[in-house]
């Protein structure tokens, strides 16, 4: 009686939680279909801002380059990130910590600072506009790649790759045949996490822009004073279900992969 109760507790709690989490969301969901340009009054159902989304060349634009940043930003911190937590993996304990502490600041450090930080130092190098921006997504995606690929390095058993080396493979075939494959969910994690910081962030985006580039939180940014458009309802709508077809997809694949390497180790 005493665990039915628990359990039943446990559940409302977490139901809770996620209608805190999620009411937001279907909230916006809702409006992205009202034909009222009111947050407050239902106006009838229409699919009105969701065509209007696609004739917006501002809005256009402006998701065009924020998935140009969040993609080049996310593939270039795996290309440097994964190599880089192998390296700090094989480091020596001191320098071991040393690294992983320096890889952990961009995190810690409050987004303002940093992107006043990487503003000072652009102007006196690059002009502000796309490339700075890319420069600045790449600079904070690293250290999610690394943190992501870490935990699989350290699961990663190691006598497979000097048995390799053992039997006369190069360092860099045992690498892309061995360690790489393993090191596989870590590599999507991070990617994700880097796509996904990219394309959320705006502090550092603002100060790091140049004037005629815009990212879709820079424009939203601009239109509070003015109202936000309904078609920005859709947009985000549609954002959101792309990312949870995402997720659900690789949440399958992974789970069908661990699966199989189960029947295989049993």
């Amino acid at each position: 009686m005493v665990k039915k109760l628990k359990d039943h507790l446990a559940r409302i709690y977490i139901g809770i939680i996620a209608l805190i989490l999620y009411a937001p969301i279907v909230v916006l969901i809702v409006l992205s279909f009202n034909d009222s340009r009111s947050r407050v009054t239902w106006g009838g159902f229409t699919f009105d801002w969701y065509v209007k989304l696609f004739s917006n060349r501002q809005i256009k634009e402006a998701l065009v380059t924020t998935l140009l940043l969040a993609l080049g930003s996310a593939l270039i911190a795996v290309l440097v990130g994964v190599p880089g937590a192998v390296g700090i993996h094989a480091m020596k304990q001191k320098n071991y910590k040393l690294f992983m502490v320096l890889t952990n600041i961009p995190m810690l450090n409050a987004d303002i600072v940093t992107g006043i930080a990487l503003m000072l130092w652009f102007v006196h190098f690059i002009p502000l506009g796309f490339g700075s921006i890319l420069l600045a997504h790449i600079t904070f995606n690293i250290p999610y790649v690394i943190l992501s690929v870490m935990p699989r390095l350290q699961q990663m058993n190691v006598s497979i790759y000097e048995a390799t080396r053992d039997l006369g493979a190069g360092p860099v075939y045992s690498f892309f045949k061995i360690i790489l494959p393993q090191l596989s969910g870590g590599i999507i994690s991070g990617f994700f996490m880097a796509f996904t910081m990219s394309m959320d962030d705006f502090v550092i985006t603002y100060f790091t822009k140049g004037a005629g580039v815009n990212t879709l939180s820079t424009m939203i940014y601009g239109e509070i004073r003015k109202g936000i458009k309904p078609e920005m309802y859709a947009l985000s709508t549609l954002i959101f279900l792309i990312v949870l077809i995402i997720l659900t997809v690789v949440n399958k694949v992974s789970g069908q992969r661990q699966k199989a390497k189960y029947h295989v180790d049993y």
